[in-house]
């Protein structure tokens, strides 16, 4: 059997299926990616709150995000989002059925994921940012918003950095899972193939060198930004 025609991109071959689940894949983590980070700040804020409840809230949802399995929260955020937004519509709308989708399903629940271990990043990066930072722009006149977005953000990616992109390709892997809630990411589609042509040592062997691909690339951008913002902060020193 020839191998390599089975990754051929036509009839007979499978490379436009396992092309569509590698860009669904990588369209999976974009898009969590910004929807995490948001949300880890949202929780890091909360656990550097002076009001007790808000930090208590924090580290709560930190320790559970941290502490469920990925795939068990996939599960709880697929079904159960599903049974609990149901049962709102019908309050609204008696007998109208409503299905979540299985690709926001996935982001959200690698989203809260992700969220939950940034925001351990998120906080350290806060924790070395002096005290003085917040007094100067204060001082100045600056309101809480500016004074983040404009002196605490800038310095705040620069410690975060590294930490936030160990995170990604942590996130880039675990797009996997949501082939059990029947995502045609690039995993589903590899197991297909598998089935269709009793192949499984090649195609996952395929897999295995796309995800690889996809890390590699991700290091190659991560170190480029790293050194972008390594090179301002000299400038600014």
């Amino acid at each position: 059997m020839d191998l390599l025609g089975l990754i051929s991109f036509g009839p007979g071959g499978w490379g436009n299926a396992l092309a569509a689940g590698t860009w669904l894949t990588i369209r999976l983590a974009l898009a969590t990616l910004p929807f995490g980070l948001v949300l880890g700040l949202a929780i890091a804020q909360a656990k550097r709150s002076d009001n007790r409840l808000l930090r208590a809230f924090g580290n709560l949802y930190t320790t559970v995000f941290r502490g469920l399995p990925e795939l068990l929260t996939i599960f709880i955020v697929y079904f159960g989002g599903q049974i609990a937004l149901q049962k709102l519509v019908n309050l609204v709308v008696p007998g109208q059925t409503i299905e979540i989708s299985g690709f926001v399903a996935g982001m959200i629940a690698l989203g809260v994921v992700f969220s939950a271990y940034a925001s351990e990043v998120l906080l350290g990066a806060f924790n070395g940012i002096s005290r003085g930072q917040w007094e100067a722009a204060k001082a100045l006149g600056l309101r809480p918003f500016p004074t983040l977005r404009l002196v605490i953000l800038p310095q705040l990616i620069r410690l975060a950095l590294p930490g936030l992109a160990n995170l990604w390709l942590i996130l880039l892997k675990d797009t996997s899972l949501v082939s059990v809630i029947a995502l045609d990411d690039l995993l589903r589609m590899t197991g297909i193939a598998v089935r269709v042509t009793k192949e499984p040592f090649f195609f996952f062997g395929v897999a295995c060198l796309i995800y690889l691909a996809m890390s590699m690339i991700s290091s190659i951008g991560i170190t480029a930004i790293e050194r972008r913002v390594e090179r301002g902060h000299r400038r600014a020193a």
